[in-house]
C-alpha cells in the first residue's frame, strides 16, 4: 500500500510538472511574432527599431532580418513568406521596378514618410548647382559620383542621370555608411564630392549640403510606404491598424535618427518612444 501511495505521488508530481510546462508553452505561443525586414538605410534602420520598441511594449515578439530591396520585396511576395512587413519602400518611383515585379502580392498599408526625395548631393561649398555643370568640372570630383548599394533605386536612378545628362563620371558603388564616411572625409578637407543623396537621412543635420538642380526629372519624389505581406492584416488585425495610422514628419525622424546615432538602434529607438508615447501610443487605440 504505502509502495502504491509513493508510485501515486511520483504520478501526481509528474502530472503537475507537465502542466507547468504545457501552459507556460502555451503562454509563450500566445505572444504573436512580428518580422520586420529591413535596408541598410539610416530611416530603414530608424522605422523598425523604432517599431521593435513599440510592439515589444505592446506584447509583440520582434524579429528583425536585414536584406538588400530586392530580396525584401521577394520574400515577401512568396507564400509562406518569413516576413511580414518593410517599412521604407520608396514608392511609387524609385522602387517602381520592383513593385512591378512583386507589387500584386503585396499590400500597402501606409506611409512611414510622406515627402522622401532622392538626387545628387554636394556639399554647400561647392560652387556648382546643377547636374549639367558636373562635366565641366569633372577633374575637381575626381570623375566619380559616390553611390550606395546597387540594389538600391536611387543607384538605377542615377544611371539614367548619367546617361539623360552624358555624364563623364562613374558611379562608386558602396554603401550607405560608406558613402557617409566618404562625405564626411571629403568635407572636413573642403574638397568637393558629388553622392547619390536622399531625404530623410541624418547627414542633412551633420553637413550643410544642397541638392543639384535636375532640370530633366530624372529623381522623382516617392513616400517611404510600409508594405505586407498578403494575409497580414487579417493574421495582426491590430498591428497592422497601427501602421496605417504610423507616420512621422521630418523633425520627428531626423531626432529618431539623432538619438539613434548617439545611443545605439536599441537605446536611442527606446529613448526617443518615451519622448514621443502620447503619440505613439495613440496609433494602437
Amino acid at each position: 500500500m504505502e509502495k502504491m501511495s509513493k508510485l501515486l505521488s511520483i504520478f501526481m508530481a509528474a502530472s503537475i510538472l507537465l502542466l507547468a510546462t504545457a501552459c507556460g508553452n502555451s503562454q509563450k505561443s500566445d505572444r504573436e511574432e512580428v518580422t520586420i525586414l529591413y535596408p541598410n538605410w539610416a530611416e530603414g534602420i530608424a522605422l523598425t527599431y523604432l517599431s521593435k520598441v513599440v510592439l515589444e511594449e505592446k506584447g509583440y515578439d520582434v524579429e528583425l532580418i536585414n536584406l538588400e530591396p530586392g530580396l525584401i520585396y521577394g520574400e515577401l511576395s512568396k507564400e509562406n513568406s518569413k516576413g511580414d512587413l518593410f517599412l521604407d519602400a520608396w514608392l511609387p518611383h524609385t522602387h517602381k521596378e520592383y513593385w512591378a515585379d512583386y507589387g500584386d502580392k503585396l499590400v500597402k498599408l501606409g506611409e512611414a514618410f510622406s515627402g522622401g526625395t532622392t538626387g545628387l548631393v554636394v556639399p554647400d561649398y561647392v560652387t556648382i548647382n546643377s547636374i549639367e555643370e558636373l562635366n565641366a568640372h569633372r577633374d575637381r570630383f575626381n570623375g566619380e559620383i559616390i553611390g550606395i548599394g546597387s540594389g538600391a533605386g536611387i543607384h538605377a536612378s542615377t544611371l539614367k542621370a548619367i546617361e539623360e545628362y552624358d555624364l563623364d563620371y562613374e558611379q562608386i558603388t558602396s554603401s550607405g555608411p560608406a558613402m557617409v564616411a566618404s562625405l564626411d572625409k571629403a568635407v572636413k578637407r573642403n574638397e568637393w564630392i558629388v553622392i547619390t543623396g536622399w531625404k530623410p537621412h541624418f547627414m542633412w543635420m551633420n553637413f550643410d549640403l544642397k541638392y543639384l538642380e535636375d532640370p530633366k526629372g530624372v529623381y522623382p519624389t516617392d513616400v517611404c510606404a510600409i508594405i505586407s505581406r498578403r494575409g497580414f492584416e487579417e493574421d495582426m488585425p491590430e498591428v497592422a491598424a497601427f501602421y496605417r495610422k504610423f507616420n512621422l514628419n521630418e523633425d520627428h525622424l531626423y531626432s529618431l535618427m539623432a538619438a539613434i546615432n548617439e545611443q545605439g538602434e536599441d537605446a536611442g529607438a527606446a529613448s526617443w518612444y518615451e519622448a514621443n508615447k502620447e503619440m505613439i501610443d495613440a496609433w494602437f487605440e
